[in-house]
Formats: structure tokens, sequence, C-alpha cells
């Protein structure tokens, strides 16, 4: 028997839909083609029943589990279901040497999966470690999170890491079919039925994901047998967005928005906004992320920039939420159409080169101030030519240490304000290349 399956018999089952439904074979796992479709890599390891240790990574709902059971279904080996949130180190040890034992006197191996494996720490999986090496587990793992980070680095260089997308709406449409159709296991007997209205609305809010879109369809079944989109938006009540404040998604996202911006589409990053202030980001981080982007991405080619992010700011902590809002929004206009350049980010780069790859170089003596008569002695300060004294208000003068003389940190662009900055630093470099100063009369 299926460690999936239920000991009650389907006629006292009381799971919810979304487990009911969960296939036990590739004729009912819809989406994910690229891995699991006819003649595909993972699809011929689990048909074969030989694959090594692997890393199921994807978002909720897109068939990370259900791959196990298909697993559990087909293979003949030991099949253990472990839970990352349920589990603490002394089962780990229990299970593990159960595994051993099987090996050693029957040789039965044991196929281990770990849903949510990203939630023991890495002292944690470093237990599993030697057990995969020594072939004494085939270790599957399900995570939402990027493996790269939250799994022991030893321990993922021993397995395949497959990446799994969030249902498309064809694939969610076939779930949704699925479940309407079964009368076994889903709506069939009751002769629920959806009309065109409320087949979209649950589409649209499964957000890629099948057990959010059978969980949504089975709540409003519950109300009446014709769903009607009134009654899947009553179900539904408030959206909840696929968002984790301090995981993948939410660098994925906030990536999207810096990205969105520096590519200048005002669409786009009005949209990744919303989905981050709908999800519940702080707005403090995303305006921190503004103002970075508008010294980073657009520079001296717009100096209202840094302005406008700032003002963002205040009128996040002025009103607070969700009417600072609008405040986020347009800073996100403002930077999306602002010129671009990253002069400004490149020319502090070079600068932090050049201070990584010399020694600190003294002060030049014409620049430095001497307050005391002493340091005048000394030669502080002397032949310094002050600026304000002459009609251009630019003299021949060196400003960088000897060794760093000469060296070009900022190049300005050509776009935006930056142009201008370019003409004043060509017109200023002629000026002290000619070393024709004037003093003005009043100097």
């Amino acid at each position: 028997m299926s460690l999936f399956a239920s000991p009650d018999g389907p006629e006292e089952r009381h799971e919810p839909l979304a487990d009911r439904l969960r296939p036990r074979d590739f004729d009912g796992f819809f989406g994910q083609d690229e891995l699991v479709g006819e003649g595909r890599l993972l699809r011929r390891l689990i048909e074969g029943d030989r694959f090594p240790s692997l890393i199921l990574w994807g978002p909720p709902g897109c068939g990370k589990t259900t791959l196990a059971k298909i697993v559990a279904e087909r293979t003949g080996a030991r099949f253990v279901f472990f839970s990352a949130v349920l589990s603490g180190k002394a089962e780990v040890r229990k299970v593990m040497d159960a595994a051993k034992r099987e090996l050693r006197e029957i040789g039965a191996r044991t196929i281990l999966f770990i849903d949510e494996i990203h939630r023991f720490n890495k002292a944690q999986q470093d237990a599993f470690l030697p057990y995969v090496e020594e072939g004494t587990i085939t270790l599957i793992g399900a995570t939402t999170e990027n493996p790269s980070f939250e799994v022991n680095a030893a321990l993922l260089s021993r397995c395949r890491v497959f990446l799994l997308k969030p249902l498309d709406e064809a694939a969610l449409a076939a779930v949704l079919d699925r479940a309407l159709a079964d009368g076994e296991d889903g709506l069939g007997e009751r002769g629920v039925a959806v009309t065109d209205g409320a087949r979209a609305a649950l589409l649209a809010s499964a957000d890629g994901d099948a057990r959010r879109l059978l969980n949504l369809l089975e709540a409003s079944a519950l109300v009446t047998e014709n769903v009607t989109e009134q009654i899947v938006t009553e179900a539904l009540q408030r959206k909840t967005l696929a968002y984790d404040k301090a995981g993948e998604e939410h660098y994925n996202v906030i990536s999207a928005l810096h990205k969105s911006l520096r590519g200048s589409d005002v669409q786009a990053g009005l949209y990744w906004l919303g989905r981050m202030l709908e999800a519940g980001e702080d707005p403090l981080y995303i305006v921190r992320r503004l103002i970075r982007f508008a010294s980073e991405d657009v520079g001296v080619a717009d100096p209202q920039a840094l302005v406008q992010c700032n003002a963002a700011k205040d009128a996040v902590h002025f009103l607070g939420m969700p009417e600072g809002a609008l405040a986020l929004a347009q800073a996100v206009v403002y930077l999306a159409t602002a010129p671009k350049s990253n002069s400004l980010y490149k020319a502090y780069g070079r600068v932090q080169k050049e201070i990584a790859s010399r020694p600190a170089e003294p002060v030049p003596m014409v620049i430095r101030n001497a307050p005391t008569s002493l340091m005048a002695d000394l030669g502080f300060g002397e032949g310094y030519k002050y600026p304000h004294d002459y009609v251009e208000g630019v003299v021949r003068q060196e400003y960088l240490p000897d060794g760093v003389a000469g060296r070009e940190f900022y190049r300005p662009g050509g776009t935006g304000f930056e142009r201008e900055i370019a003409k004043r630093m060509a017109f200023w470099g002629k000026l002290r290349a000619g070393g024709k100063e004037r003093k003005s009369d009043d100097a």
C-alpha cells in the first residue's frame, strides 16, 4: 500500500480536494512538460526507477510533492516521506538507521523525500550527507526557496536540481476540468458547475498554484453547486500574492522593479511596485532601493531623481500606508522616465579600485590648511590659488596626490544633465591647460 494512501478508504476520507485529486501517475499530472513530458529526462529517470539524489525547486502548488507521490507509486524501493516542519534530528537518525538496516539485511534501498528541506538548518542537513554519499539513501528534497542559499553546499553538490515553474493557464484549466469531472475524488458526483466568469476568476486568482485553485473551488462549492464569479470573489475575500518578504520571491520582485526602471518601462515599474506593496512589503525597504537606484542608474543625468526619492521617503513617514503608496508610485514614474546614466556608479567603482590598489597618498601641501605659523613655515598651503579670486573661477592647480595625478574617475555620459556637465568639464579643462588665469579686479 502506498504511504500516501488513506487507511479509511475513499468513502470516509475527509482530505481537502487538492489532496484527493493528487495524481498517482503522469496521465493526471498537468504542467512541467519541459521536465516530465514524454521522453524528458526527469520522467525517464522516474519511470526507470533509477535516479540520483535530486532537489525539486519551485513555487507552491507546482507539483513537487505530486512528483514525489508518483515516485512512491512506481518505485520498488522503500519510500519514506519526511517533513522538515514536523521532524527533528532524532527522527532523522531513526530513519537513517532503518535505511542502513534494510540495505544490509535485504538489500533494499531507501528513497527519502523531504518536504520543505529549506526549513532544516545547515547542521540538520549535514546529518543526511554521509548517508547520501555512501548510497544508503536516495534523497529527494522539495523546496520553495533557492537551494543555492538554503541547502548545504556539500549536500547540494551531490544532488541534481530540477526547477519547476508556476503552472500556466492551460495546466490550471486542465486541473479545474478534472476536479469538476472526477466523480470519485472530485466534484463530479455533486454536479458542481462553474460559469465562464467564475472560471476566469478561479484561473486568475490561482497565480500558477494548483493547490490554491482547488482550495478556492472547494470553498466556493461549499456555498452552492452553481458557482458564479460573485461566489468566487466572496470565497476569495482578498487575493494572497505569492510573496515572502525574506525569501526568494522577495528578491525576484525587487530585481524586476529595478530592471524595469533601468529599462525605462513605466508600466512594468508600477506593476512590480504594486506587487510588493499589495503583498505587504515594508514601504521603507522599497524607498531605500529607489534611493539607491536614483544614484546608481540615473545619477547626475537628472539630479532631481534623488530629491524625488527622498521626498517619497518623507511622504511615507508622514502619511503612512496606504496613502504613502502614491508617493512611491510618483517616484517610480519619475525614475522610469528620467534619463539613465551609470557614470557616477562607475566613477565611484574606479575610486574604490584605485584606493584598494595603492598606498594612501599624502594630501598635497598646496591644498593643506595652515592654521598655525609653524604649519605655514613648513609649507602648508604655500602657493594655493583661491579660485574665487580669478575671473573664470578655475585655476591651474593639482588637487590630487602625485601618484594619482591625471587619473580620470568620472566620465560624464551623453544623456540628460550630464551633457551640460561634460561641456563644463571640457571648458574647465581647456582653461587649466592654457594656464592663462586672470585675476578679478576685486581679488
